[in-house]
């Protein structure tokens, strides 16, 4: 009797989270972070990731996001207590002497780097460690200082290259970042290879440049090239996240993208468009304010000029209000279309296959201290 060969179960991710409910998660949040001069925004993370895993759905089962926002705050402070020393030392350096802060730059700049790739590093071990699906958590080992000098030397070469390396650079440092990743007992790896990303979006590099050097000497022409870079930028984007997914594996779990070429092009458009919107709100908010402001106080030519409403107190206060509901606002627009609508386009297009290796998988793992999320945001390289 033939043994019939068992075919791995394949299964394609969905997404089904509410739009409505994110738009409203995000400008609610926004306002928060308003009152709270900035320090919601531990909460509305939280808030945004448990909203995605949860709708992110494959083969029935959601995912499930365990991370707090007390947890990120902590990390912060504590990320605060380390870097603060670097920054006032090197103020006071500066104070000391002009020709010591511009030689010690350099060695600051470095240090930061490698500072944020670490932080990038820890943070993406703290979100694997806070991600459970079906009972089981994902976890993360390896080195942060190990990846960030690898990202350190990496980018040195691209920088030599003119940009040539940076697929080559993606993958080595997201072969290193899987190689330290788990699902339970089931050990990742990562199988892209940066030749192949070259491959993809060699063009992409060609046109930059044609883009870039005519600029250094004929600037006027940015106002023909710049509207092609959003183009570009979501072309390489879309080629990146395919070539990614397609890569990562989890023991005899993979994954296959099949995320179109220019999905990405509307989103960057629509946020482009819609911060063009917002600013112009904003202007016609000062417009109008400006001019009721001026009536009030006499309606004469000396009201109107601009260095009078500038020494106005209600006109500052209501300046400072639309510049802060402003910030909301493209906050919102890059939050709504560039991470919740993104999302789902890169969930809706991927398959599993191979999940039943997944099916009675033992947990394993630590979970990861938020210290590495506290250093992102503090040096501003927070990813999600």
């Amino acid at each position: 009797m033939t043994s019939v060969p068992q075919v791995p179960m394949v299964r394609a991710g969905s997404f089904c989270g509410s739009r409505a409910e994110f738009r409203r998660l995000v400008l609610r949040g926004g306002l928060l972070e308003l009152i709270t001069l900035g320090f919601y925004r531990f909460w509305l993370a939280t808030d945004m990731r448990r909203h995605l895993w949860a709708n992110t759905a494959l083969d029935g089962d959601a995912a499930e996001y365990t991370g707090t926002g007390k947890e990120l705050l902590l990390g912060f402070l504590m990320a605060v207590a380390i870097l603060a020393p670097l920054y006032i030392g090197y103020f006071l350096l500066g104070i000391e002497a002009e020709s010591l802060q511009a030689f010690a730059s350099v060695p600051l700049v470095a240090l930061f780097y490698l500072f944020s790739q670490f932080a990038i590093y820890r943070a993406r071990r703290y979100r694997l460690t806070r991600t459970i699906w079906r009972g089981v958590r994902f976890w993360m080992t390896g080195s942060g200082w190990a990846y960030a000098l690898r990202a350190a030397l990496w980018a040195l070469a691209v920088l030599l290259t003119f940009g040539l390396l940076l697929p080559w650079r993606t993958a080595a440092l997201e072969r290193y970042k899987m190689s330290h990743s788990h699902y339970g007992e089931l050990q990742g790896r990562f199988e892209g290879r940066g030749i192949e990303l070259f491959k993809r979006g060699w063009w992409i590099w060609v046109l930059a440049l044609l883009i870039a050097v005519p600029l250094l000497w004929l600037p006027y022409l940015a106002i023909v090239v710049v509207p092609a870079l959003p183009v570009l930028f979501a072309l390489y984007r879309a080629m990146e996240w395919r070539w990614w997914l397609s890569g990562l594996r989890f023991g005899a779990v993979s994954l296959q993208s099949a995320l179109p070429v220019a999905a990405l092009i509307p989103l960057y458009w629509k946020v482009i468009g819609w911060s063009a919107l917002l600013l112009l709100a904003f202007a016609l908010y000062l417009g109008g304010f400006g001019a009721v402001i001026a009536l009030l106080a006499g309606g004469d030519g000396e009201t109107f000029r601009p260095e009078a409403l500038q020494n106005n107190i209600a006109m500052l206060v209501l300046t400072g209000i639309g510049y802060l509901l402003l910030i909301v606002g493209f906050n919102a627009v890059v939050r709504i279309y560039l991470l919740r609508d993104l999302w789902a386009k890169v969930v809706n297009t991927t398959t599993v296959y191979g999940l039943d290796a997944a099916a009675a998988v033992a947990a394993q793992g630590e979970l990861a201290t938020a210290l590495g999320e506290g250093f992102a945001d503090g040096l501003d390289v927070a990813g999600f």
